[in-house]
């Protein structure tokens, strides 16, 4: 496909590098602006899904992705006490579905997506803060006061997006009732090849194998927004938290470093009425932030991406591309939103008997009702 059409990215996140990616591969450059003043490996571990590999298999780029991360061969939620309270095993998914669920440094994802924009346009220190629309196209406003014009605008900044918030004022942020610390560190010595998720009363620690003997790990807490006490929290105090918990999560908090530590509360966008607005479209966090409980945040911004180029390679008018877009992605991303929200929600429960219900529940479960959920994110149409 070859266009002549300006069209412009707003966002150098996962979501706004593949989508660039996706659309060069029609035929489309597009430009991207990105708010930060520099790219700097930013982040923690991130897990990429069969469904995200899928797309960037028929992006063609999967072989520059996957030797950066590392496949991981099971997931297993447990108790306290370390007893499996679910497991899943990646191979069966490889056999399934024709790829494996992928560990990556969030970081090394970047930087592996800007390879592939060599040559294309990404201004830095942009930070898109309104927009016009009107005959002549879209008129993109920054913070620093300059203004860009453009045919048809991508909007991926994020779940905080300003440009979003104008279209939709009413989509603000909200709260998912508990807060979340984040960190990568070494793994020398610990030899682990399972991704794990432990849910006990003080909250839950995950723990996620990455490439080079990194493991990316996360602890969430029940608390109040914005909360003063949660915001001050150091490695000693999360080990403290955490003491009682099984093997090997004290040790693995005890090789972070406070200045390693990143925390946030978790939020998401409860799910949107629509994506296009005229030659304005949503993409991303910006269209259907979601909790991380599914790990299929990433890989919903990705598949956007590959979608959309799909939709814009059909033909026929822009903005009836961003429309069919809407029509594929709607009920998707908002089943996933909703579904991750309430998985969350029963992660999170603090009362012990509760909690042991819970558990005993979850392990009645039959694993065809797994493969049913794992089908339902696996099984993709591009």
């Amino acid at each position: 496909m070859k266009n002549t059409n300006r069209f412009t990215i707003v966002g150098g996140g996962i979501a706004g590098l593949t989508t660039a990616i996706a659309l060069r591969k029609i035929g489309i450059r597009a430009t991207l602006f990105e708010a930060a003043p520099a790219i700097k490996p930013l982040g923690a571990g991130l897990v990429l899904a069969a469904n995200a590999i899928k797309a960037y298999q028929k992006l063609g780029i999967a072989e520059a992705i996957l030797p950066a991360g590392r496949v991981i061969d099971t997931f297993v939620i447990r108790d306290e006490q370390g007893r499996a309270i679910t497991r899943t095993d990646s191979r069966a998914v490889s056999q399934r579905y024709g790829t494996d669920n992928f560990t990556i440094h969030r970081s090394t994802l970047h930087r592996v997506l800007l390879d592939q924009l060599i040559g294309n346009p990404v201004i830095l220190g942009k930070r898109a803060i309104s927009i016009d629309q009107s005959s002549d196209g879209v008129i993109m406003r920054f913070d620093d006061g300059t203004v860009h014009q453009t045919d048809y605008l991508l909007v991926a900044d994020g779940i905080h997006s300003a440009i979003r918030q104008q279209l939709l004022p009413d989509s603000k942020p909200r709260y998912a009732g508990y807060t979340c610390w984040r960190a990568v560190v070494d793994g020398t010595g610990l030899d682990l090849t399972e991704a794990t998720e432990t849910w006990g009363t003080q909250g839950r620690v995950g723990i996620v194998p990455l490439a080079n003997n990194q493991i990316y790990w996360f602890a969430t807490a029940n608390a109040p927004a914005n909360d003063g006490q949660m915001r001050t929290f150091r490695v000693n105090d999360l080990k403290t938290r955490f003491a009682d918990y099984h093997a090997p999560i004290p040790e693995v908090i005890s090789r972070t470093a406070d200045g390693g530590l990143l925390w946030n509360d978790i939020i998401d966008l409860k799910p949107l009425p629509r994506f296009a607005f005229g030659n304005v479209l949503l993409l991303g966090d910006a269209a259907h932030a979601t909790t991380p409980n599914m790990g299929q945040g990433a890989c919903q911004a990705i598949e956007d991406g590959v979608v959309l180029a799909d939709e814009l390679d059909r033909g026929g008018t822009v903005s009836d591309a961003f429309k069919r877009f809407e029509q594929r992605r709607l009920k998707r991303t908002h089943s996933i939103v909703e579904k991750s929200r309430r998985i969350g929600q029963v992660a999170q429960v603090q009362h012990p008997w509760l909690a042991a219900v819970r558990n005993g529940l979850f392990r009645m479960l039959p694993d065809s009702l797994n493969e049913r959920q794992l089908e339902s994110l696996y099984k993709v149409d591009f």
